[in-house]
């Protein structure tokens, strides 16, 4: 069954959003609580992040699952204990938890991109902790860990994993919408693999769907602009402080 986004907690408010893409990170480390911290500070209340669990099976924010890119370090982010990795150098920064960002922002609505297996019992741990469900949107590109996760938090928002948009986004050309569970928007790119995704007519189709669409990642004030004015419901993008402008304007 496919829900109507306008039903969920999650998308309450004025549209279209601003969701901060790892943070607002100009001048701090993406995923970090300082980059966390100048997002919410610039206005925004919708933040992209994504994690990976640790040695001890706590959901650690981490776009990628090692070291290499992000720090001096390399190996597996999952090698290595919260503590441990709370200590690993991200720019004058260590590592951050999940529950430690549901804490420090209650007000902040967190898009989670799940990005291992190894991070489900401790996302599934913090957002029940934090008595979060109505403020997360849960999603992965693997179709099987969005599963197992919206199916533990129930209450949580989702998008597809990318074979499921790909099923969805055939389908509603052809004139239906198919039967996906736990779908409330589309988190997609304008366009991949020489295919569009995003147009004025495709973004009429997936609201007639009951389907947001955010769109990621977008940093020039032009797209930003074009998305909006075919209908998109959110910009995915490294500059929130930009993306806010352009909406108050």
């Amino acid at each position: 069954m496919t829900f109507r986004a306008a039903e969920h907690p999650y998308f309450a408010g004025r549209a279209p959003r601003v969701l901060a893409h790892r943070g607002l990170h100009n001048d701090d480390p993406e995923n970090s609580m300082s980059a966390f911290q100048a997002a919410v500070d610039a206005g925004v209340t919708f933040i992209e992040t994504d994690v990976v669990g640790s040695k001890d099976g706590v959901a650690m924010i981490s776009h990628d699952t090692t070291l290499d890119r992000v720090s001096d370090r390399s190996g597996p982010v999952g090698a290595l204990t919260a503590a441990e990795l709370a200590e690993v150098d991200l720019g004058g920064e260590g590592f951050i938890t999940l529950p430690q960002a549901l804490e420090r922002f209650p007000l902040t609505r967190f898009n989670i991109d799940v990005k291992d297996g190894a991070a489900i019992d401790g996302v599934v741990s913090a957002v029940r902790d934090a008595g979060a469900s109505d403020r997360v949107l849960l999603t992965s590109f693997s179709t099987a860990r969005r599963l197992a996760i919206t199916k533990r938090i129930p209450g949580a928002a989702s998008s597809p994993s990318a074979t499921e948009f790909l099923i969805l986004a055939t389908a509603i050309r052809m004139g239906f919408t198919p039967p996906l569970p736990l779908i409330h928007a589309l988190q997609i790119p304008e366009r991949a693999n020489r295919m569009t995704f995003v147009t004025e007519q495709l973004v009429d189709r997936y609201h007639r769907a009951g389907l947001e669409v955010h769109v990621w990642t977008v940093n020039d004030e032009a797209t930003m602009r074009r998305l909006l004015a075919i209908g998109v419901d959110g910009i995915v993008t490294d500059r929130a402080d930009l993306a806010l402008r352009v909406l108050d304007s």
